[in-house]
């Protein structure tokens, strides 16, 4: 029988045992962040331009109009002081109640005591008003140029994110709740998940996603049957093995971009892009990109294309047997192979039949979401830290991808780890977006300044091997998959650099969702659907306006238009040759290198 003093006594010796969690837990933070790296100021936050633009917009502001300066001022006060006596006047009542809450509705505030509890829901209508006051306040600034403007936006929406009461425990329910009903257990799981993640990064802090033990690359995804046939420095090229009798002569090779690794087009069989192609009758190859040390310091854009581009191409032709091959390119690796088609084509070598690019920017004069990050300031700072390093860590690429969808990638998922003390889900997409990569300390700087901040490829012509490279020399077929909400590649961008290609042969297709998911669309799930228009691939709003939208995936109607340019079919092809044995299974052995900058 369990009587009330041994009730007592266990509770007693949990809360020893939790006191002693927390000493070790605390000992291991402490040495965790004592080993922190330097930080690199640049990298931090904005450059003093900014301020001293922002600065001295609001000082001509107030100069100007000091009546709506302070008519922002007096509205904000007016609403919070009205909100706390209404606040007041119902706890006076001794109702309980908060007064009306007028909205509008938010995610992050989904427990029922954000609106039912007086406590809750005075903090939460108090932050709401300030975030709408700061908002307002900075929209009103004049006079800054438009990069500064989305710049000050961008900032202004990171510290309102940033101030959100449910970021605190002392003002989050659903961690109040948690830790009373667990008996503080759940504060002590998220300290442990709090010290895991600064551990694993060097005294940072980056949260944790997915569970890492879930997934293992070749076991349980990652699993199309085939081999590498061909490596060197820069890829592992992977040929698949055929799953039909015939297969269309002229051969295909994936390009997948180097920031993240290839497994995302076969991460379970199910949403496969890789098993679907190979499915549809056509001999598929692969690029798997090396993970960089320091040592790859000096490679640059021309590296990767004469030994990842050429030399996988002239490989698969070795093969195979074919004059021909069709490409795909993916994101940066998209805006590589257009560089690499324009090279061709000034070397009049025909190699590549038709090119698909999907989610690709070639056309950077609109920086999007990135504009924050591609001016000086920061570039600067990427500079220095790929001379003290020889790479562009993947921390600093992940951290920046992260804070473009804060709330989604560091504040809620920290909240889920930290306060409630929830494990990472087993998600594999997310297990994906974890396993990141660096870049070649030369090559991310050719990118970040030719490319991105020059947008030289649509300019006055990227130069490479002596030649002036220009998005006007891609003339093969060609055929673009943008994605309507890519954060990344916006669809506007993808579209204008498709329009600017010589090519008279163009196919435009835009998926619904973002940069993964529209791409990443198996036609078994019938989750999205997508845009065709028969207007020229020249304005995106008039195309848009005309196009027309059909359920589901894509990727039947692509994999019809690449039939089409596939010739006709033969009986299908064992996996290397004489000269290409393999070398090991796929998905290889680069795909599983980590390198911890």
């Amino acid at each position: 029988m369990t009587t009330p003093e041994k009730v007592e006594s266990a509770a007693s010796q949990q809360m020893r045992d939790n006191l002693a969690r927390i000493e070790t837990l605390t000992t291991r933070l402490l040495d965790a962040v004592t080993h922190k790296r330097t930080p690199n100021p640049a990298l931090e936050g904005p450059g003093m331009d900014l301020y001293v633009a922002s600065s001295a917009a609001y000082v001509k502001a107030l100069a100007e109009h000091p009546a709506k300066i302070f008519e922002t001022q007096v509205k904000y006060w007016g609403e919070a002081m009205t909100h706390y006596l209404e606040a007041t006047h119902a706890f006076a009542q001794g109702t309980m109640q908060p007064p009306a809450d007028p909205g509008p509705k938010d995610r992050r505030f989904a427990n029922p005591l954000w609106d039912s509890h007086p406590y809750f829901n005075f903090v939460k209508q108090q932050y709401l008003i300030a975030s709408k006051a700061i908002e307002e306040g900075a929209a009103q600034i004049e006079g800054l140029d438009p990069v500064n403007r989305r710049r000050l936006d961008y900032f202004t929406r990171q510290i309102i994110d940033l101030m959100a009461p449910t970021n605190f425990l002392a003002t989050n329910p659903d961690a109040l709740e948690r830790a009373v009903a667990t008996e503080g257990e759940s504060l002590v799981r998220g300290l442990e998940n709090l010290v895991r993640d600064i551990e694993a990064n060097k005294g940072d802090l980056i949260v944790t996603l997915s569970d890492k033990n879930a997934f293992a690359v070749g076991e349980n995804i990652g699993t199309a049957v085939g081999s590498v046939v061909y490596r060197n420095r820069m890829m592992e090229l992977i040929q698949y093995a055929p799953t039909t009798e015939t297969v269309h002569k002229t051969p295909l090779i994936i390009f997948p971009p180097w920031i993240n690794k290839f497994y995302i087009l076969d991460l379970k069989p199910q949403n496969s892009l890789i098993r679907w192609i190979v499915d549809q009758g056509f001999t598929l190859f692969v690029v798997s990109w090396k993970n960089p040390d320091a040592s790859y310091a000096d490679v640059g854009m021309e590296d990767y294309i004469t030994e990842g581009y050429l030399t996988a191409l002239e490989e698969v032709k070795k093969i195979t047997g074919e004059p021909k091959v069709n490409a795909v390119g993916y994101c940066i690796a998209g805006t590589t192979l257009s560089l690499t088609l324009s090279l061709l084509n000034k070397r009049k070598d025909r190699s590549i039949n038709s090119a698909t690019f999907f989610t690709t920017l070639t056309d950077f004069s609109d920086q999007g979401e990135f504009t924050t990050f591609l001016q000086d300031d920061f570039v600067n700072g990427i500079a220095a830290q790929c001379r003290a390093d020889g790479v562009l860590s993947s921390y600093f690429m992940t951290r920046t991808f992260s804070f473009l969808r804060a709330n989604d990638l560091i504040y809620q998922p920290a909240i889920r780890a930290y306060m409630l003390g929830e494990s990472p889900p087993a998600f594999d997409l997310l297990y994906w977006n974890g396993d990141s990569t660096n870049l070649p300390g030369k090559m991310a700087m050719q990118y970040l300044r030719g490319l991105c901040q020059e947008d030289a490829f649509t300019g006055a012509g990227f130069e490479l091997f002596g030649e002036m490279l220009h998005v006007r020399d891609v003339k093969v077929p060609l055929c673009a998959i943008a994605c309507e909400t890519d954060h990344i590649a916006p669809w506007v961008s993808s579209f204008t650099g498709v329009a600017q290609m010589g090519s008279k042969d163009k196919t435009f297709i835009l998926s619904e969702s973002g940069h993964i998911a529209g791409i990443v669309n198996p036609p078994s799930k019938k989750k999205y659907g997508h845009y065709t228009s028969s207007v020229p691939v020249d304005d995106p709003a008039e195309w848009k306006a005309a196009a027309e939208y059909h359920e589901g995936s894509w990727w039947p109607r692509w994999g019809s238009w690449l039939a089409e340019r596939s010739g006709k079919k033969i009986p299908a092809r064992p996996v290397g040759d004489a000269d290409h044995p393999a070398l090991c299974p796929a998905p290889g052995s680069y795909v599983s290198e980590v390198v911890v900058v």
